[in-house]
């Protein structure tokens, strides 16, 4: 991975975060991410890169909400942690404010990590 990343933000949001729905017929967790307006105000596109999709740069787009924030809804197997980020225009690399918590990685910086 290039580019710049940031760990937390300067102040905090109320609207982006990570919202989790267990569901009850399968050891699935809806997970919606919101990565907010102010993380990346001028971006035209967000993917979020991680464990559940292999960090495939390209193959989970984040959707643009009318405010300008960004989401995603996934499915992910519940009893484990997937590490992540979000690529922003494809050059800049951001962390989720509201993570469950944060891992070194080997590039010097940090990725989020989500616990399902």
């Amino acid at each position: 991975m290039t580019g710049r990343t940031s760990k937390r933000p300067s102040r905090a949001s109320e609207k982006g975060g990570i919202k989790k729905q267990y569901l009850k017929s399968k050891s699935m967790c809806k997970v919606t991410f919101k990565l907010p307006k102010e993380a990346a105000p001028d971006a035209r596109t967000v993917n979020i890169v991680g464990d559940f999709n292999r960090w495939n740069r390209e193959e989970t787009p984040m959707k643009r909400l009318k405010n300008g924030d960004f989401t995603v809804t996934l499915e992910l197997e519940t009893g484990k942690e997937y590490k992540f980020k979000y690529l922003i225009d494809d050059v800049r690399w951001e962390n989720d404010w509201h993570a469950d918590r944060y891992q070194p990685n080997v590039y010097g910086t940090d990725d989020s990590v989500v616990i399902v």
